[in-house]
């Protein structure tokens, strides 16, 4: 079963047109002439599956790829009883294909987010684990002017990413066209956290409650432990520092469980897991806590 979201074509209706007079043309001629001729018509829209955000533009320094062996389960079609029974209070999981969010994923465009609440201000969050710094600012300027690929020598007091702080009332005619995972834990009341952050960022490690995040635009790599496994790391230096100066250095039995999520892929983690994340590409996401 394919990953994450369907790609829709949209090559331009000019070209559509052209094509079909190249190829009735060509099919008179023979399949060799077929093959050439489509590719030359055939076009890749750049950004067109991104939703105008931008894919990785790290430099040389700070690049940063998918791990070589993702250590987290991925489910498909996972249903309650086995979430229960295997993942609720022991283990992470990702979950494909438990809902469709294709209208939230439109409305998540870079295009539609500004026009929508390019105006509304917006609460930053600083990269520091134990920091509790905030500022505010409208929503078009952190996507123009901070929403740029990460610095590797950044503190983490010096890099401001949105992600939570949502204003509830603001944002509910977004939030009311997206579907969380279908799973629920007795006692618990789901709250959603929306973010947007650029290529190379990231929240160093850190713990809270049990909850889902799902990938809306980009690929966002998630490195876990359990409660009883405090990681090494500084809590004022961001994620790209740790993967780059202390991952390497950590015996096998010490490294996390990792894995890069998907658009289209929600991660489930336990309570009081430890998590950091980091963004592959600008990464539209959303969590959904239970508190």
């Amino acid at each position: 079963m394919a990953r994450g979201y369907a790609i829709v074509d949209k090559i331009p209706s000019v070209l559509r047109a052209r094509s079909g007079m190249l190829m009735a043309a060509a099919s008179r001629l023979g399949p060799l002439l077929v093959f050439v001729l489509w590719t030359m018509v055939t076009v890749v829209l750049p950004g067109s599956d991104e939703g105008g955000w931008q894919p990785s533009r790290l430099g040389t320094a700070a690049a940063v790829t998918e791990e070589e062996h993702c250590t987290v389960e991925r489910r498909a079609h996972l249903t309650y009883p086995e979430f229960m029974q295997h993942y609720a209070f022991l283990k992470p999981v990702i979950l494909q294909g438990l809902t469709d969010n294709s209208k939230f994923r439109a409305l998540c465009s870079r295009e539609n987010l500004l026009a929508s609440f390019g105006d509304n201000v917006v609460r930053l969050s600083t990269a520091n684990t134990y920091s509790y710094q905030k500022v505010d600012l409208p929503f078009q300027e952190y996507v123009e002017q901070l929403l740029h690929p990460q610095d590797p020598t950044s503190l983490g007091n010096d890099t401001l990413y949105f992600f939570g702080d949502n204003n509830f009332t603001e944002w509910a005619p977004l939030f009311q066209h997206y579907s969380p995972p279908p799973f629920r834990l007795l006692g618990t009341t789901p709250a959603y956290s929306f973010g947007i952050a650029g290529a190379g960022s990231g929240v160093p490690f850190h713990w809270h409650g049990p909850g889902f995040s799902e990938v809306i635009y980009g690929r966002k790599r998630w490195f876990l432990y359990p409660p009883e496994k405090t990681p090494e790391f500084h809590p004022n230096k961001t994620t790209l520092a740790w993967l780059q100066e202390i991952y390497p250095s950590l015996a096998p039995s010490a490294r996390p469980l990792e894995c890069t999520i998907q658009a289209g892929e929600a991660l489930y983690f336990p309570d009081r897991w430890w998590h950091a994340t980091l963004n592959l590409d600008t990464s539209v996401f959303i969590s959904t806590f239970l508190g």
